[in-house]
């Protein structure tokens, strides 16, 4: 397998230039660019949600829709545009998701009923999809080695960093006007024009069709190895939106203001972003197993810290560990898979991540307002049994993580 690697034109040791995230490259500024513009699918609409219910004369689940349809569209569609990118081509996907993400964005602003409004909305799902697969394949496709894990790093510290920022911006747009916040969507436009631009379409191998394309791309993409990181993909998620973004809320707000709450999770968020930074450094001294087991053992010291705090201080301790996870595991899944999949069929195998990502998100939320109310087990409990799971996590990927390197290993050294 050929991979164009991106130079970044600096002096120095390989190691240092291998582990560094180079800024100079278009490929990075478009990559970098894009993903900062997916916390406008959530966090930038989260806060104005009671405000398009009361325009719109509409409950509030009907409000939530317009989070829950962004996300279940990219789980059902997502293998399919990966199969469109592998196909015809990652630029023209990202460029075309780019644009139809600004259009349909902006023409929210100007949606007569919530009906419309939802519509545009599940359209933009798709598209968003679209940069997501796109964007970590490119990375894939041009970088190799640590350097990958850096520039992925990089992409998650991004996309922490946004994150924390657009609800902040989302509520004051919604201030101003109703429609404001949709406006913001525009920004995809300037981007898809500089992608049109400078970047480079990928070398990309093989001219299958059809149904032996779908059968290539089943073998290669459906194995215990990749299975194994979707389901870290997917747990990752599960558990960060079950319990950072749905549990720890609920119970902070029987002693704590919403804005220290808001406060909380963007600790977790810094923490995020500055560990997905040295996703490169890290990955000189840990192979991915083990920055996956490190990443899983900090959910669950930060799980069981949290169930065990007492004041504001025990909390941002806890979340900082968490976050810490989270900086660990984002980047780490995607380079893993990059180094399993062939550039034929890695725009495949991004889109099962993506699909399992979405999937985690979703169902996160779900299961532990669902457990915590429904059920009526509590929030505090649930806090414990993340940690729990978390510890059997980990002790898997210590076990099965250095039989699994050997086996990738075996098959480099043979090739």
């Amino acid at each position: 397998m050929e991979r164009r690697t991106e130079s970044d034109g600096r002096t120095g040791s390989t190691s240092e230039r291998n582990e560094a995230v180079p800024w100079r490259s278009r490929t990075v500024q478009i990559v970098l660019t894009s993903t900062a513009l997916a916390p406008l699918g959530v966090p930038l609409i989260s806060p104005a949600l009671p405000v398009f219910r009361d325009v719109f004369g509409i409950t509030d689940a009907q409000a939530s829709l317009l989070v829950s349809t962004y996300f279940l569209v990219g789980i059902v569609l997502s293998p399919f545009i990966g199969i469109l990118a592998d196909r015809v081509g990652r630029k023209r996907v990202l460029v075309g998701g780019l644009i139809a993400f600004g259009v349909l964005g902006g023409a929210m602003a100007v949606a007569p009923t919530f009906e419309a409004l939802l519509a545009l909305r599940i359209a933009q799902g798709t598209a968003a999809a679209a940069i997501f697969i796109t964007t970590v394949t490119l990375v894939g496709d041009a970088f190799d080695g640590v350097q990958r894990n850096a520039v992925l790093g990089a992409n998650v510290a991004v996309l922490s960093a946004t994150a924390a920022l657009f609800p902040v911006v989302g509520g004051a747009l919604a201030g101003i006007a109703w429609n404001a916040p949709f406006l913001a969507y525009l920004a995809a436009l300037p981007i898809a024009a500089f992608a049109q631009i400078a970047l480079e379409e990928p070398d990309r191998a093989g001219d299958k069709g059809g149904l032996a394309y779908l059968a290539d791309a089943a073998r290669t993409v459906l194995t215990p190895a990749l299975a194994a990181l979707f389901g870290v993909a997917f747990l990752t998620e599960f558990l960060l939106f079950g319990v950072v973004f749905t549990a720890m809320p609920f119970v902070l707000a029987t002693t704590l203001a919403p804005v220290l709450i808001g406060v909380v999770i963007l600790v977790s968020e810094t923490a995020s972003m500055v560990v997905a930074l040295s996703s490169g450094r890290l990955a000189r001294y840990l192979s991915n197993e083990w920055l996956i087991a490190t990443g899983f053992a900090c959910y669950a010291v930060g799980f069981a810290a949290a169930w065990a705090a007492a004041g504001l201080a025990g909390t941002i301790v806890a979340v900082l560990v968490v976050g810490a996870g989270v900086g660990l595991l984002m980047p780490v899944v995607d380079a893993a898979v990059s180094d399993r999949v062939t550039t034929e069929y890695l725009a495949g195998a991004m889109s099962l991540r993506n699909s399992t990502t979405f999937l985690g998100r979703t169902a996160g939320p779900v299961a532990f307002a669902g457990l915590a109310i429904t059920a009526g087990v509590g929030y505090d409990p649930l806090l414990l049994a993340s940690s729990i799971v978390a510890v059997a996590a980990t002790g898997v990927a210590v076990v099965a993580g250095p039989v699994r390197l050997a086996r990738v290993g075996a098959r480099s050294t043979s090739a």
